[in-house]
């Protein structure tokens, strides 16, 4: 119950403004004043700074033990790094934060010895014990460190453990590794007693062996042969082959670390009792499917077209693996079991020569039909409101698992903060229905082609949305079918997805404009803005996308690129339609959006210990409208600040370059820009129970591509850029609940491009709290 409450309340977050927070006086909070040079520290942050300095960490340190203070590994080889081995260690020190202070010792120290008191219980919860010294362990990591060494092919390598010891009860631990020499293999020779697979393995091994002539004798990559070489025996038919079958023997030569290896593969046995044989080679007998159900729900060609077991083939671990992939991509499957049963029942055993295996593939299906409703509040700068949303969902509307979803949403949100206008209140009406098959659905494709495309699914979204606000009334009709899919997971964790947009359609229509908002924003001579009329007119945007994104484990790339126009263009030619006085064509009557866009971003994340984290950010992104437009749609538009961009501003808050807002009633339409950098750092690191930290450091902004009377001093140039970017600096802390993460991060500007003194342009050299703070809360990560 509490878990749905708690998914409930945070689903809402999505539409949640924060900015109700500027009616809270933060300075009020601060722990520092700054005058001149000199600092002065408020009393809280010198209570709660003697409060954790003063505790007694060995407070529950047992007489007789010893608090362990600082375990270190250090190698007097280079060649082994102690960040290699840092895993076989086994007994820890209390987790630090930024590795710098032991801040959940201290919390836990903070508790009295009287766990009665609820106060004691919650310290010690919330805390973390005295991690105490145990020489059983410290055998065992200096036992585990000698035999990693070996491991790599230093043979001769030992581990010298030194202590010391501080204050009487804390002691720290160094792991001095001594590697001494490697040894390398000279020689490669193979003893295969099954001549079928000695010929597969020498045939295999001559073009891609990983052990060879100079290579280190290192367990790993021995090990990383024997995978290798069963992996591909059992893409051959090989069904029972395994690793094990396949040994080492290593006769070091005197007098050298070079050492002949030889490779044996043994004969096939069933059990322990049987006389070895060749190994047996299998083929698919007969396929068959079995359902939790009574009946079958999904098509039979749906289930053997997403099967690549198939009868007479060799048994492959590829198609397996691919077996178990495509059926994990029907929505309608839960679980997916495939087994394999020998055949042994005379002449109908054997396929052309081999062994057969009957294979049955069972599936456990999920309820077809559900029903989905989620309340949301909302607020917008201070106005509250609130929205409902109902959702329907078929996951096999068409016994294929083509998953249909239709979504309705209702919002409504009172307007306070407007004048001259006769209504307070906001509407918005929407409806969303979306199409998806897990398969590609294009014409003139051949269907071997459309089956190596075994990842792809294909979708078709339709929505209306419909919105009355008291200055305006908007209507805005979207369309679009997408495909996407993924290139094969590599054993290393390695994956790639692509996302096509073929086409997508956005009909925005604006029937209705009330006259205040007309005649101060759209017609006045003196506050007429060219961005906010264009986005106050009716519109047809025609576009398509394509976009990749990679990740190793430790980096990330994404890019995409975006284009609309070009062919309302083409169509506007041929049928030669004349430009009105604006110099835009309108086809049919609206004028169409035109302009070319395209993003990149990298992350990479970087262990430094175990608690430990430094991710590193970089994104750009370039828009550039062109033939029928001069200004870009406002969605398709970049803007800075907020809590996954420049921290140190709010959202809306930063660029475009040095621009200076004169009406901050149209912040949000003149804060925007054609291009946009996003650098960013942050060093994360463990606290105590779910709590995270994250120092960090932001720099950027958005920049106009043209010159824009409405955004002076917004447009990107070469010679300004340094002086144009933006930075700053803050402390975030997270709480990680697996499911979802709670980010509140606290910024600081440190360098502002917008400035009228030197103060101003260097805050981190004259931090004013209450002009330089700002505090986001999200839900997940930035980056």
């Amino acid at each position: 119950m509490l878990y749905g409450c708690l998914v409930v309340f945070f689903r809402g977050l999505r539409v949640f403004d924060f900015s109700i927070f500027r009616f809270f006086d933060f300075s009020t909070f601060r722990l520092f004043d700054f005058y001149g040079n000199r600092y002065r520290t408020r009393p809280l942050l010198i209570f709660v700074c003697m409060l954790l300095a003063g505790c007694n960490t060995t407070k529950f340190v047992p007489e007789g033990e010893m608090l362990l203070d600082k375990v270190k590994v250090t190698s007097d080889n280079k060649e082994v790094s102690p960040m290699k081995v840092q895993d076989y260690v086994k007994l820890r020190t209390n987790s630090k934060l930024f590795s710098l202070f032991k801040t959940p010792l201290a919390i836990y120290s903070l508790a009295s010895r009287d766990t009665s008191k609820w106060t004691s219980r919650v310290l010690q919860h919330l805390g973390e014990a005295p991690v105490l010294y145990d020489e059983r362990l410290v055998v065992a990591t200096r036992n585990d460190l000698t035999a990693a060494m070996q491991n790599m092919g230093y043979l001769h390598a030992e581990t010298e453990v030194k202590k010391t010891v501080k204050d009487g009860c804390k002691l720290s631990i160094e792991y001095v590794m001594h590697p001494g020499n490697a040894y390398f293999i000279k020689h490669v020779a193979y003893d295969i007693a099954d001549p079928d697979i000695a010929a597969l393995i020498m045939e295999d091994s001559s073009s891609k062996p990983l052990i060879g002539e100079g290579v280190r004798l290192d367990v790993d990559i021995l090990d990383a042969e024997r995978k290798r070489i069963t992996a591909m025996l059992l893409n051959r038919g090989y069904y029972r082959f395994n690793k094990e079958y396949i040994t080492y023997t290593a006769d070091t030569l005197k007098d050298s670390r070079m050492v002949n290896l030889t490779m044996n593969v043994a004969l096939y046995q069933r059990n322990s009792g049987s006389e070895p044989t060749l190994h047996p080679v299998y083929r698919i007998g007969k396929v068959t499917y079995t359902t939790d159900v009574e009946n079958m729900p999904i098509r039979q060609e749906v289930l053997e077209e997403n099967t690549w077991l198939k009868t007479g083939d060799l048994f492959r671990e590829k198609s397996l693996q691919d077996t178990y992939n495509s059926f994990s991509r029907l929505n309608t499957i839960k679980y997916t079991n495939i087994t394999f049963s020998e055949v042994d029942n005379g002449q109908e055993s054997t396929v052309n020569g081999d062994n057969k295996l009957d294979c049955n593939i069972g599936v456990e299906t999920l309820p077809p039909n559900t029903i989905s409703f989620q309340p949301e509040g909302t607020n917008t700068s201070g106005d509250f409101g609130a929205a409902l949303s109902a959702k329907y969902e078929n996951r096999n509307i068409f016994r294929g698992s083509e998953h249909l979803s239709v979504e309705g949403r209702f919002a409504y949100e009172h307007i306070r903060s407007l004048v001259g206008y006769a209504d307070h209140d906001f509407l918005e009406y929407s409806l969303e229905a979306t199409l998806m098959f897990p398969r590609l659905i294009a014409p003139f494709i051949k269907p071997e082609v459309k089956r190596n495309l075994k990842t792809t699914t294909s979708e078709l979204i339709v929505s209306y949305d419909l919105q009355n606000r008291p200055e305006f009334h908007r209507r805005v009709l979207s369309g679009g079918w997408h495909y996407r899919w993924k290139g094969r997971q590599q054993p290393s964790g390695n994956s790639i997805a692509y996302k096509f947009d073929l086409l997508d359609l956005d009909f925005v229509s604006m029937p209705w404009i009330s006259e205040t908002f007309r005649k101060e924003y759209l017609e006045d001579e003196k506050t007429k803005n060219a961005i906010l009329k264009y986005n106050y007119e009716d519109l047809f945007i025609m576009n398509m996308a394509f976009g990749v994104s990679y990740t190793d484990g430790v980096n990330a790339y994404k890019a995409s690129i975006e284009t609309a126009g070009n062919l309302m263009d083409a169509v506007s030619e041929i049928c030669d339609v004349k430009n009105n006085e604006y110099g835009q064509r309108m086809p049919f009557g609206i004028a169409y959006a035109q302009y070319v866009k395209g993003d990149f971003d990298y992350a990479r994340s970087m262990k430094l210990s175990p608690n430990i984290t430094l991710v590193l950010h970089g994104g750009l992104g370039i828009a550039y409208p062109y033939g029928n437009s001069t200004i870009l749609p406002f969605e398709k538009r970049y803007f800075s600040g907020g809590a996954n961009s420049v921290r140190g501003w709010t959202v809306r808050g930063l660029g475009p370059g040095k621009y200076v807002s004169d009406d901050g009633k149209i912040n949000f339409i003149n804060q925007t820009g054609d291009m946009k950098l996003d650098l960013n750092a942050e060093l994360r690191t463990y606290l105590f129970w779910k709590f995270n930290a994250a120092f960090f450091l932001d720099a950027g902004n958005i920049w106009t591509l043209r010159d824009n009377k409405d955004q002076p001093n917004g447009k990107f140039q070469v010679n300004r850029f340094l002086d144009d970017l933006a930075a700053s600096y803050g402390l975030g802390i997270r709480l990680n609940f697996d499911y979802f993460i709670l980010r509140f991060d606290m910024a600081m500007k440190a360098v502002n491009p917008v400035y009228d003194t030197p103060k101003e342009h260097f805050p981190i050299i004259h931090p004013d709290f209450g002009r330089d703070f700002a505090f986001h809360f999200a839900v997940g990560m930035p980056f």
